[in-house]
C-alpha cells in the first residue's frame, strides 16, 4: 500500500502568542519533531505551512503547500498534493511533536485492516461540567488525537463537499465512512500553551 502523510503546520499561533510550530524544542523546531514519524512510516510527506513561508526550503518533505483560512481547508490543500494513486493518507498536526511510533503503527494497521478512518483516543481523566449546566458523565467519552489514518478515497470523498470540522474523521463519518478508535498515548500531547511546550521538552529529551 502506498501511504502518504499530510502534516498540518499552517497555524497562525493566535492562542499561543506566536507560531509554535517554529519554536525550538530540545534543540530543533517543533515542526521537525512532528515530521519524524511521518517520514519514518510514509512514502511521501506533504507539509502545509502558513502562506507567507511556503517558499522556504523544507528539504526533508516531498511537497510544501500553503494552508487555508481553516484547518479543513489546509488539509484539502495538502490532499491536492497527494498522488492520485495513494492508498492511505495520514493527517497529523504539527502541534503534536512527541514521537509515538506505537500510535502510528496502530493507526496504519487499522486502516490496512479495512477501516475508512482510524483515530487514536485516550480516556478523559478530568471531571467535566457544562458552563451553564450540570456535570457531564465522562463514561463513554474519550479525547481524540492525531495521527488520523484514512483510506485515501474516503478522505477525498469527505473533503469534496468543502465541509468544515475540527478533525478529518468527523468529516469521513459524516460522509458515511467507518471510523474505528485505536489506543492513543497520553504522551502524544498537543502544544496549546507554553506549559505544554515545557512538558514536550521533557518528553522529547
Amino acid at each position: 500500500m502506498s501511504t502518504w502523510a499530510i502534516v498540518v503546520a499552517a497555524g497562525s499561533g493566535t492562542r499561543f502568542g506566536e507560531r509554535k510550530q517554529y519554536l525550538r524544542l530540545s534543540g530543533t523546531r517543533v515542526l521537525d519533531w512532528a515530521l519524524r514519524e511521518p517520514l519514518a512510516w510514509c512514502d511521501g510527506v506533504v507539509l502545509v505551512v502558513p502562506p507567507d513561508v511556503v517558499d522556504h526550503d523544507e528539504p526533508d518533505v516531498t511537497a510544501v503547500v500553503a494552508g487555508g483560512a481553516t484547518r479543513s481547508e489546509s488539509v484539502r490543500n495538502g490532499l491536492a498534493a497527494v498522488p492520485a494513486d495513494a492508498d492511505v493518507v495520514v493527517v497529523h498536526d504539527a502541534a503534536r511533536p512527541v514521537p509515538v511510533p506505537g500510535v502510528w503503527e496502530r493507526v496504519l494497521a487499522a486502516v490496512e485492516a479495512g477501516a475508512d478512518a482510524a483515530v487514536p483516543a485516550v480516556p478523559i481523566t478530568d471531571s467535566l461540567r457544562r458552563i451553564d449546566g450540570p456535570a457531564v458523565d465522562r463514561a463513554g467519552l474519550v479525547s481524540v488525537q492525531t495521527p488520523q489514518g484514512f483510506r485515501a478515497h474516503a478522505l477525498r470523498q469527505a473533503h469534496a463537499s468543502g465541509a468544515e470540522a475540527t478533525d478529518d474523521a468527523t468529516l469521513v463519518e459524516a460522509a458515511g465512512g467507518r471510523v474505528v478508535l485505536v489506543e492513543g498515548d497520553p504522551a502524544n500531547l498537543k502544544i496549546t500553551t507554553p506549559v505544554d511546550l515545557s512538558f514536550a521538552e521533557l518528553l522529547c529529551r
